[in-house]
């Protein structure tokens, strides 16, 4: 097959492209599994039914078996499965009711191997923020969702919650609730802290709109709370807050990175600690991130870099702002990739993106060497090209 497509640019032009990298080939996986040394989540997709006969923008149609087989694929390369996230399009396509389906499905899977590290989102998205909204509801619906967790056996990962964010008068709010939460626990859980440009809608989380204010309250009601952490997952792309806050954190808490901008550097750390992971890309670029972390865990960091530096501007890219689309670029890669036979999601979302963001994200990944058949690719990406005019 010819390498050759015609890609659309920004100001209407079409330019010749090439494929012309070899895709990197992920790690064998050893007979006893993968031996990182930092713990990494991928925080997974799902994958949708596209003949279902309903409303898209309104109804679930996930595709059990495809999503599932996903989840295994991350598994065999040796990531932890973050499981019912944003990246599942949770608060995007996918409620509650559909999450509880999802963690049921995922946790019956996980039964079934001795290295299915995986956790599971609880927030409080079934209770709509509003002014009628308590504090008191707030802790209600984090208690329901974290019970019908550890219900499943499973272990939490205490999402960010829209109402609290309404609900919230300041600081000692979020300290109320988090406190009560986490003595309620029965595992250590991991807590996310999103942000705005993630989700608009928990803007001044923490009780303040400075990042580093509302950290001071993140840090206490963690470190207060150590026993019950097992870590935090930080989401503000910037590695410089990330640094801050994991030199800030009591030694017993990991800190995940969540920086989708700067997480080879984070990962790798400095003389005064690292960060683990907890990444929607690398649902995206898992050959490639589960190289690098065979190689770290040999001390090789040159590899590490090596292998990593080209996959940093593809997720720039996916992860661009508006940042809370960029679920349409890892489907969309999972798509190209041969992980689903068409590039359909929840809610319509993969009318997120423009054909010029796709085309650039098709290069980059090319770049990546992620695209793992290039001749697959191709055809995918011709195909998804021809529906706006190219032929």
């Amino acid at each position: 097959m010819t390498k050759i497509l015609r890609l659309p640019m920004a100001g209407g032009m079409l330019a010749e492209f090439t494929v012309a990298n070899t895709p990197l080939s992920p790690p064998e996986r050893p007979a006893g599994g993968h031996r990182f040394n930092r713990v990494a989540f991928a925080a997974a997709h799902v994958v949708v039914d596209p003949f279902a006969d309903n409303d898209p923008w309104l109804d679930r149609n996930i595709d059990w078996e495809r999503t599932i087989a996903f989840r295994e694929y991350l598994w065999d390369l040796g990531f932890g499965v973050a499981e019912a996230m944003d990246t599942a399009q949770r608060g995007m396509g996918l409620d509650w009711a559909g999450a509880k389906e999802l963690i049921t499905h995922a946790q019956s899977a996980a039964r079934n191997r001795s290295d299915s590290l995986i956790a599971y989102g609880a927030g409080t998205d079934h209770l709509a923020p509003g002014p009628d909204v308590t504090i008191d509801d707030v802790i209600r619906a984090y208690e329901e969702q974290a019970a019908f967790v550890e219900g499943q056996g499973g272990r939490i990962i205490l999402m960010a919650s829209r109402a609290l964010a309404a609900a919230a008068k300041g600081p000692d709010d979020y300290i109320h609730v988090y406190n009560r939460i986490l003595g309620q626990v029965q595992q250590p859980v991991i807590i996310h802290w999103l942000g705005s440009m993630f989700d608009p809608a928990l803007a001044g989380y923490w009780g303040s709109a400075d990042d580093m204010h509302a950290m001071d309250t993140a840090v206490e009601i963690i470190n207060h709370n150590a026993a019950k952490v097992d870590g935090v997952k930080i989401s503000l792309l910037s590695a410089q807050k990330e640094i801050v806050m994991r030199r800030r954190l009591d030694p017993a808490v990991k800190m995940y990175t969540g920086d989708d901008f700067n997480y080879a550097e984070l990962i790798a750390g400095d003389n005064q600690g690292y960060s683990h992971a907890l990444l929607g890309i690398f649902d995206a670029i898992a050959p490639a991130a589960s190289a690098a972390l065979s190689k770290l865990a040999e001390d090789n960091f040159e590899a590490f870099h090596q292998m990593l530096a080209p996959t940093v501007p593809l997720s720039r890219h996916i992860f661009k702002a508006p940042t809370r689309f960029y679920k349409t670029g890892v489907v969309f890669l999972a798509y190209l990739n041969g992980f689903q036979d068409h590039f359909q999601m929840l809610g319509g979302q993969q009318s997120t993106r423009s054909i010029v963001h796709l085309s650039e994200l098709f290069r980059l990944a090319d770049t990546a060497r992620v695209l793992r058949d290039p001749d697959l690719a191709i055809q995918r990406m011709k195909t998804i090209l021809a529906t706006v005019g190219v032929a």
